[in-house]
């Protein structure tokens, strides 16, 4: 939400209203399927929005951005936390209604507000580090109507904005009705600088509901449409720039009008708009108490119960990787670094001569920053290298002392789990 394109400043004067908050207690890609998904656990925290026609927004979940500065984009709406703009319809849905209307005590930054709207936030009452965030939205259409679901780091009024980073679950622009956009921000990837996603349906997304998410894990964020996967990221992507993504975030819903990026309404844009949620959900990410894994690991194989090893604890380079009994030595002391890679005795775990097809031998080889050196462990146990989008596999299902491994595609197979020992 804070992404303009173009965007001639960052969006910190956006958080002026949310700091006060914490103060008083803030590319059109292809879709891609991958088997190797998050283990998540149990619901943490929802609003389902089944209380009757008219009820305001529970705030013992959600509290109130208000006002009409700007936020950082030049948008023309007043936010406000009156039932005009937020409230439940009684038939299980929040409704956030954009109106065009200039009452005189609603002051924005270029005179009188010309639109009203609702921006909530979980920024007092609920936070979390890792898991799925997902919600059932329809949109509001119309050029220069800008729907988001997203989150910012609740350290936003200790460090601020991009240092706290923030998740752009979805985004919608009118002028591009049919497509969804997902986009992390952080410190030098802020901005029309985000690293971003899309997915283009073939008809407008304001035509009926859809089910936004991502799931979130230590080193890694995947973006859903509708349960598929269009867009990941994960501390590769960032050409060297800083992963902000491992502490709590808080929830926004809001509708904005007009802004650097969306453009602004125009003759055809009708009024009111209404964005319609059924529901919110988080549930938690099942590795425990939400912080990184430990630095250094073994890695352990379900089928066998061996670790990966470094032959004869000799690093040299093309060392073809292999599983042996677990036991203490560097050999297979593992470290997963906050750039994605998979270190042992100083050298990183490699797909051979950067191969993505089934059979390609994964060595070790002296760390060189090429993207094929990028691996994620998901919650699910799955070992994927993330350039080839293919999981780590003991070759022939072999179970023994010396077994080698290689890239294949992510069947779930026994041979293909792993955990941390």
């Amino acid at each position: 939400m804070l992404r303009a394109r173009p965007r001639p400043r960052s969006r910190i004067l956006a958080r002026a209203a949310t700091l006060a908050l914490l103060a008083a207690l803030a590319l059109v890609m292809p879709p891609h399927p991958h088997p190797a998904q998050a283990a998540i656990g149990g619901i943490t925290w929802q609003d389902e929005f089944n209380a009757p026609a008219g009820t305001p927004v529970d705030q013992s979940r959600w509290r109130f951005d208000i006002g009409g500065g700007g936020w950082g984009n030049n948008e023309q709406q007043y936010y406000t936390n009156s039932t005009s703009n937020a409230v439940h319809d009684g038939q299980g849905n929040l409704v956030i209604t954009a109106r065009k209307e200039n009452p005189a005590n609603y002051q924005c930054h270029y005179g009188r507000c010309e639109y009203t709207s609702a921006r909530l936030l979980t920024a007092a009452t609920f936070t979390q580090a890792y898991g799925r965030f997902e919600a059932r939205i329809k949109i509001p259409r119309g050029q220069g109507i800008w729907p988001a679901f997203w989150m910012l780091g609740n350290d936003i009024g200790s460090v601020g904005w991009p240092s706290s980073g923030e998740i752009d679950i979805m985004e919608n622009v009118g002028k591009e009705p049919n497509t969804v956009y997902g986009t992390v921000h952080g410190p030098g990837y802020s901005g029309s600088g985000g690293i971003s996603g899309s997915r283009t349906l073939g008809q407008p997304l304001a035509d009926g509901f859809h089910t936004y998410r991502v799931d979130w894990e230590p080193n890694s964020i995947v973006w859903y449409l509708d349960g598929v996967e269009y867009h990941r990221v994960d501390p590769g992507r960032l050409g060297g720039n800083r992963w902000v993504f491992d502490h709590p975030f808080f929830l926004i819903l809001n509708v904005a009008v007009g802004g650097y990026w969306p453009g602004y309404p125009d003759a055809a844009t009708q009024f009111p708009q209404q964005m319609l949620v059924d529901y919110v959900r988080v549930s938690g990410y099942t590795s425990g108490d939400g912080n990184p894994p430990p630095a250094t690991t073994r890695i352990k194989g379900a089928q066998s119960g061996r670790c990966i090893d470094i032959p004869g604890a000799n690093p040299v380079d093309g060392a073809k990787l292999q599983i042996w009994d677990c036991n203490t030595t560097a050999a297979q002391a593992w470290t997963f670094a906050s750039d994605g890679t998979v270190r042992a005795m100083d050298k990183c775990m490699d797909p051979a001569w950067a191969g993505t097809a089934n059979g390609t031998e994964v060595n070790l080889v002296s760390c060189n920053g090429n993207p094929a050196q990028r691996f994620t462990l998901t919650g699910s146990g799955d070992l994927v290298n993330l350039s080839a989008n293919r999981c780590v596999d003991v070759r022939d299902w072999n179970p023994n002392n010396g077994g080698k491994l290689q890239l294949w595609d992510c069947t779930g197979g026994a041979n293909q789990k792993w955990s941390r020992a």
